[in-house]
């Protein structure tokens, strides 16, 4: 690779240790430039459309805005911006999220300094970049043979139900901020269920968390 090329990287992770460490061996690597660092999910929007790096590189669970947000922000906002999701998560609803988002690669944290770089210039190249863990298992779900099924998208009405569920709503006051009738919201709770493979609010609320449908404090409610 020549070394004329600088690929023009943001860092976005809540831990200032882990950007740390990411920095240094990224800008060893002499084709990288980390032009700005983010602890949250708003900071990384605001640096991403101040700088417009080459590749940002994102947490996936961050304050204010997850890197699913923030992923589909960029696809939507500066589409010259690749995406790498580096993250300790492995779990399908995580890695289907990320990809549905507009992803350009997904790398776990266990992965080598020279893996992560690598996964860099790929995505600068407009290659993916995927984890061998991960595309294992989307190559099982491709064969069938895994467990996981692509979560139907909610409609904008059903996420209003589920987040005024979250937020700790009855059914019937519910349908009284939205103007329906309870049984209509216990209809749209049901679909949610359904569509996200969840047994109760608690699991459904969660479920859209960890998919970046809804903010990350809403997690921490229990079933009301």
């Amino acid at each position: 690779m020549s070394s004329f090329i600088s690929i023009r990287v943001l860092l976005a992770d809540d831990h200032a240790v882990v950007r740390a460490g990411i920095r240094q061996f990224m800008e060893r690597a002499g084709d990288i430039q980390v032009v700005a660092e983010a602890s949250d999910g708003e900071e990384a929007q605001s640096l991403i459309e101040r700088h417009k790096p080459d590749v940002a590189v994102l947490d996936i669970q961050m304050p204010k805005a997850s890197g699913i947000e923030v992923t589909r922000w960029v696809r939507a906002n500066i589409p010259t911006t690749g995406v790498l999701v580096l993250t300790a998560y492995d779990d399908d609803p995580y890695v289907m999220a990320v990809l549905q988002a507009g992803a350009n690669g997904y790398v776990l944290k266990t992965a080598t300094p020279g893996e992560i770089i690598q996964a860099v210039r790929d995505v600068y190249a407009g290659k993916s970049a995927m984890d061998a863990t991960i595309a294992q298992k989307l190559m099982s779900q491709v064969a069938g043979r895994s467990e996981f099924s692509p979560i139907e998208p909610l409609t904008d009405r059903e996420m209003e139900v589920l987040n005024l569920a979250g937020k700790g709503y009855t059914n019937k006051a519910i349908g009284v901020q939205l103007g329906i009738s309870d049984r209509t919201v216990q209809g749209h709770l049901a679909r949610v269920f359904d569509k996200l493979q969840a047994t109760s609010r608690t699991e459904a609320v969660m479920r859209a968390v960890s998919l970046g449908w809804l903010p990350p404090e809403l997690g921490e409610l229990g079933d009301s």
